[in-house]
């Protein structure tokens, strides 16, 4: 069966979290959006509740790039938020019927986990049944005789226990520790008829409305708690969606660059880069790139130019090094009011904010 479309649109802009100076989405459908729409992956940090003690496994939420926030912010389609502030206003404000509302929603939901969980297990009870040629009927019969076995021979065994004391206290009839030996056995009757008041009386065959409470009962004893991922209610847009940019290293016109021509990117940690650029989706293609940012007067090892395109082409990529121009790009933001922010609308070489070089490695 082919994927289905979204369920839900996501209105831009849309915020992002900032947690101790770390950008991050919660939000599902945000991190989709972002991935088909706008070219950004970012990684997954969250734990998996399930498989808490794998590291390869990880789920939301999702980290981005200082570069990948960045560019976000400066088309629009998102804001940043400082997320403890901002949860302690729009919580803080909330009444007690918008509470009481918020905890019913995550009981439903819990319920309907639960209900799902329960379902699944009956589905599978019912497979292994078909695949061993049996059916429910015959397996709930065979239960319920295999539990009447067990509980008359509980019966025989406390008759034959009964009788051993009685003849045991007609032998030893007249001793002087027949008073001790009862005085013991008392206390131990007494903390066994405790312990069976604690419990009450399973009928031999309850109704089907008792089964069905008991069911109702079980489904409620076992409900799931759900914790939501995203806010209740939603945070509120901001005023001014880009009143706040963040922090970006000096290699962010190379990634800004490379975004704009419909590049993918990741970060480059593993090939001594700053990213690994991916001309689609990384789950489909290899990286091409091996990207290092540097400034325009910026100097560099040559050695380093070696040992990056022997690295680079050593796992199929090219090293590419580029920066921008800062002549171009005052020249530009003063004549042009920024029209020149994505730096693949231009035309000529000398007009190009940000100039890229590839180099690969070729055996002596």
């Amino acid at each position: 069966m082919a994927p289905s479309a979204a369920q839900y649109t996501v209105e831009e802009p849309f915020p992002i979290s900032r947690v101790a100076d770390r950008y991050l989405l919660f939000s599902i459908d945000v991190i989709s959006h972002c991935r088909r729409n706008h070219n950004i992956c970012g990684l997954l940090i969250g734990t998996i509740p399930n498989l808490s003690q794998q590291n390869v496994f990880l789920g939301i939420p999702v980290e981005l790039m200082p570069e990948e926030a960045r560019v976000l912010v400066e088309r629009g389609a998102a804001y940043i938020v400082d997320d403890a502030e901002e949860h302690q206003k729009t919580f803080g404000k909330m009444s007690r019927e918008e509470r009481l509302n918020w905890l019913e929603q995550m009981d439903r939901r819990g319920e309907e986990v639960t209900r799902g969980v329960e379902e699944l297990k009956e589905m599978k009870k019912d497979k292994a049944l078909k695949e061993r040629g049996l059916r429910r009927e015959v397996l709930e019969k065979r239960e319920g005789s295999v539990a009447e076995s067990v509980a008359s021979e509980a019966t025989l065994q406390a008759d034959s226990d009964a009788s051993s004391d009685s003849g045991l206290g007609f032998i030893m009839k007249g001793s002087s520790f027949v008073g001790s030996a009862s005085a013991a056995s008392t206390p131990k009757s007494d903390a066994a008829t405790n312990e069976a008041s604690l419990f009450d009386p399973t009928p031999a065959s309850p109704a089907p409305s008792a089964v069905s409470s008991s069911t109702s009962k079980g489904l409620s004893s076992q409900k799931h708690f759900v914790t939501p991922t995203t806010s209740y209610p939603p945070l509120p847009s901001p005023k001014d969606a880009g009143l706040e940019l963040p922090l970006v290293p000096k290699s962010y016109p190379l990634f800004r660059y490379l975004h704009s021509l419909g590049y993918y990117h990741m970060p480059g940690l593993r090939f001594g880069c700053h990213y690994n650029s991916y001309p689609g989706d990384p789950l489909r293609y290899h990286s091409h790139f091996a990207a290092t940012g540097l400034g325009w007067d910026d100097e560099f090892e040559l050695l380093d130019i070696v040992g990056g395109g022997r690295l680079a082409t050593g796992t199929k990529k090219a090293y590419m090094i580029g920066g921008e121009d800062v002549d171009v790009a005052r020249r530009k933001g003063k004549t042009m009011e920024g029209a020149g922010l994505f730096s693949d609308d231009v035309d000529g070489e000398d007009q190009r904010e940000v100039r890229a070089f590839s180099i690969e490695w070729a055996a002596i």
